[in-house]
């Protein structure tokens, strides 16, 4: 009898284990209307191996759907009394899982795309994930989606002219972008932030974006310091977006063919900097045309092959003639002036084009795969003579006189002469396959990639520096005796600086990588674990010496912990080794001699984080925060003037950088997204051995703010502020000084950025049924104040010698003033 009451209790025990092992999983949640009220009749469904499975939420609003185990699906959301639907990809979720999607309803269901659920992969993988409709009316300078990069935790810059930015000790160029999973690069020979115009992205066409500042995983490519992911959308229906203001304008349409297999985007943009640079202390005649066109297109060939390309044309040419500038320093009791006369001009010209095509195919429910062809070609030139005579000297500070504010008393004068030809064209070709597992619950990625780089370079440039009737000569030892004025100098006339050189360089590359991820559940916890390799094999040819196969391989892994006691808490542990081979800026030294062994700089990152989520007052809120330590070595020393980086090119250094970031986001407002970060950074170097020095973006603390808001008894006026404060960084030295015996600092980064909007149409606000305005999804008109208060920014320092004194003064080079736009944006 015993017997038969074992076999009865183990049957039934296997029974129910393999009952809760086939348990589907499911996706649940709420469906509410812009008035808070809960939405019956929403139809829920996909459509899976097995057919269509389809459910319908209840009075209450609530809606419950099983999904296939481990396999992707689309699930689709519409109700009869709303236009469009929305749509959510899930991931391959394993047997017994769970999924929450709460969603509102305006006067339509947007068509939107969600990669994961906001508490799903990316809060675990680290990424901070903006959906780019809820901050797109920020005020922001460059225009483009950088200015909300610069927000976020670990990034740095200090000129708002500029689209580059600084992640946790590193520079402009150890940072990786990508759209759409295809890279993107930049021109090569911009020194100058008003001289970048356009960035790739075109914020018309973004649905969202993805970042991390460090501790990433290892599908993203070999880059140090940090990765952006945006993702345009995929249109299901036609819409034009036009928005015009005194900084340039754009106009982008979209539309889908009526079964949905063909979509596409178009978008053209246009952009004039010369309201900004007028504001700056040099008076100049400027006539920059800053200009892309953009494409777009999708094509659903079947329900398992898509097929997608990506294309860009981008010419930005800069005329700079700068005419005259007046800086006033020094002391109440002791004011000095530096007055400028400049001749000459600036003739610059970046013509870069870009293509790519990607191909999706679904081989099964638990395998697809992804191809990637693309190439980049630029064509840059830098054309400048200029000649700039200079006098320095004690202000005229009588009210009365007629040279009141003028130079009454010079302590030094010279003239400089640059000139530069430099010309550049680079061709870059890559060739990429992706493979995507889903094996039980186990997910498994990889990829390889080839990319052939080619650079055709000429590099001329010299600097002669005259003071006082004496041509300076470099600052180098110098072989012929000087002992004026006992004996008359010999020596020949020398540029201060002279740099010449030709390359023509080929660089071979193979990449790959492979990671594995897996949730566990430990009891009432979760745990999520990601491990992955990439390796990188490369070889310059073309150089002055044969370049050497170089090999590096880079481990990373990731585990985040939802702890059972708190479901809305989050702790993640993340690093590995991030090598960064040489690209063709790093293996060219300050003479424009191409080192074709430079080896990889490696950073071996460490990053403890937190996620929590809250509601308060009824909103949602979530606070997060990290803390890393990065040690690199080989490092690849270099200067940094204004966004121009010249590197050393012989890994001669290590270095280190530590820190701690805070962020707070959430509804501050209700019905608006806002956030708060601040940060604390310290980044050092050692350069043969002569002891640890700030590094060149060593910015210490950080303070960022976007905050929107209204008018509660006038919902149409809309207030948006972008608020940064970053401590100075180093840079302030003269040229060619020693920064082992010289160190000075710019001083402190402080800005605001206000915009004010009249909204006559959005998704909350509605025009008058038949109006002009009734068909249009978004139509505002605003004002937009850069720099409000007018802070007095510096991007470098000018030094300039009074030969009574033997003293060096710093004289500021300061970004643009207070500036006024006025901003049109329409959306159909």
């Amino acid at each position: 009898m015993r017997t038969i009451n074992k076999l009865i209790t183990l049957t039934l025990l296997l029974l129910s284990c393999a009952a809760f092992a086939q348990k589907k999983p499911i996706i649940y949640g709420l469906a509410i209307d812009s008035d808070q009220n809960p939405l019956q009749g929403v139809t829920v469904y996909y459509d899976g191996p097995e057919g269509r499975k389809q459910t319908v939420s209840d009075r209450t609003g609530f809606y419950k759907l099983e999904l296939p185990v481990n396999t992707k699906v689309v699930v689709w959301f519409s109700h009869p009394s709303y236009k469009g639907e929305l749509y959510v990809e899930t991931d391959a979720m394993p047997a017994g899982s769970s999924w929450q999607f709460n969603f509102t309803t305006g006067t339509q269901l947007k068509e939107v795309e969600i990669i994961v659920d906001e508490d799903g992969h990316r809060k675990k993988e680290g990424i901070i994930q903006v959906k780019y409709q809820d901050i797109a009316n920020v005020p922001s300078l460059t225009g483009g989606i950088e200015s909300i990069v610069k927000l976020q935790m670990g990034v740095a810059s200090s000129t708002e002219l500029s689209s580059q930015y600084s992640v946790r000790g590193g520079n402009y160029d150890e940072n990786l972008v990508y759209v759409n999973d295809v890279e993107i690069y930049r021109p090569f020979l911009v020194r100058s932030g008003q001289q970048e115009g356009l960035s790739f992205a075109n914020t018309s066409m973004v649905e969202s974006l993805e970042f991390s500042a460090g501790g990433f995983q290892s599908r993203f490519g070999d880059k140090m310091s940090s990765v952006l992911n945006i993702k345009y959308r995929d249109p299901k229906a036609f819409g034009a977006a036009l928005e015009a203001s005194f900084l340039g304008a754009s106009l982008m349409l979209e539309n889908a063919s009526k079964n949905k297999k063909w979509s596409y985007m178009v978008g053209g943009r246009y952009r004039n900097n010369s309201l900004l640079v007028n504001s700056q202390q040099t008076e100049t005649r400027y006539k920059p045309i800053f200009a892309d066109v953009q494409a777009v297109v999708n094509y659903r060939y079947s329900e398992k092959l898509t097929y997608g390309f990506i294309g860009n044309i981008s010419q930005n040419n800069y005329d700079y003639q700068p005419l005259f500038r007046q800086t006033n320093f020094g002391t109440i009791s002791d004011p000095i002036a530096l007055q400028i006369v400049y001749d000459g001009q600036e003739k610059d010209r970046y013509t870069t084009m870009f293509g790519a095509f990607t191909a999706d195919y679904v081989v099964s429910p638990n395998f697809k795969i992804k191809g990637i062809a693309s190439a980049y070609h630029t064509q840059e030139q830098e054309h400048f003579d200029i000649l700039a005579q200079y006098a320095l000297g004690d202000v005229d500070t009588n009210i009365g006189s007629e040279t009141f504010g003028d130079i009454q008393f010079a302590r030094a004068v010279g003239s400089q002469l640059n000139h530069g030809r430099n010309d550049l064209d680079a061709l870059i070709a890559n060739a990429e396959v992706k493979g995507y597992h889903s094996i039980k619950n186990n997910n498994i990625e990889w990829g390889a990639k080839y990319t052939r780089e080619d650079f055709r370079d000429r590099l001329v440039e010299w600097e002669v520096i005259d003071s006082a009737g004496f041509s300076i000569r470099p600052p180098v030892i110098d072989y012929v005796p000087n002992d004026q004025p006992y004996n008359p100098y010999t020596g020949e006339l020398v540029p201060y600086q002279n740099v010449r050189a030709t390359n023509f360089v080929v660089i071979n590359r193979l990449s790959g990588y492979g990671q594995w991820t897996r949730d566990f559940d430990i009891g009432n916890s979760e745990l999520f674990v990601n491990a992955g390799v990439r390796v990188h094999q490369w070889q310059v040819d073309g150089a002055s010496e044969p370049g050497k196969s170089q090999v590096v391989v880079s481990p990373r892994a990731q585990l985040s912990l939802k702890p059972g006691f708190n479901r809305n808490m989050l702790f993640r542990l993340s690093g590995g080794r991030y090598s960064q081979p040489p690209f063709y800026r790093e293996l060219r030294d300050s003479m424009g001699v191409v080192r074709p062994n430079v080896k990889a700089q490696n950073s071996y990152h460490i990053v403890l984080g937190n996620d929590y989520s809250f509601k308060m007052k009824g909103r949602p809120y979530r606070f997060i925060t990290e803390a890393y330590y990065k040690s690199m070595d080989n490092i690849n020393t270099y200067t940094l003037e204004n966004v121009r980086i010249r590197y050393r090119a012989n890994n001669d250094a290590v270095a280190y950088a530590y820190g701690l970031d805070a962020r707070l986001n959430g509804e501050l407002v209700p019905g608006t997204e806002s956030w708060i970060t601040v940060g604390y950074m310290k980044t050092e170097e050692n350069y043969r051995g002569k002891g640890y020095i700030p590094r060149p973006t060593d910015q210490r603390l950080k303070f960022a703010v976007l905050f929107q808001d209204y008018v509660p008894n006038i919902p149409n006026i809309r207030v948006y502020l972008n608020m940064m404060y970053n401590t100075g960084l180093p840079g302030g030295s003269p040229s060619y000084a020693d920064v082992y015996k010289y160190q000075s600092r710019l001083n402190d980064y402080r800005r605001v950025d206000a915009g004010f909007s009249y909204v006559f149409v959005d998704n909350k606000i509605k025009a008058k049924p038949g109006s002009f305005a009734a068909k249009m999804k978004e139509l505002a008109i605003g004002l937009e104040i850069f720099n409000l208060f007018n802070n007095q920014n510096a991007i470098t320092n000018t030094w300039v010698r009074d030969v009574y004194t033997k003293s060096s003064y710093a004289i500021p080079n300061y970004l643009t003033s207070r500036v006024f736009s006025l901003k049109l944006i329409a959306k159909i």
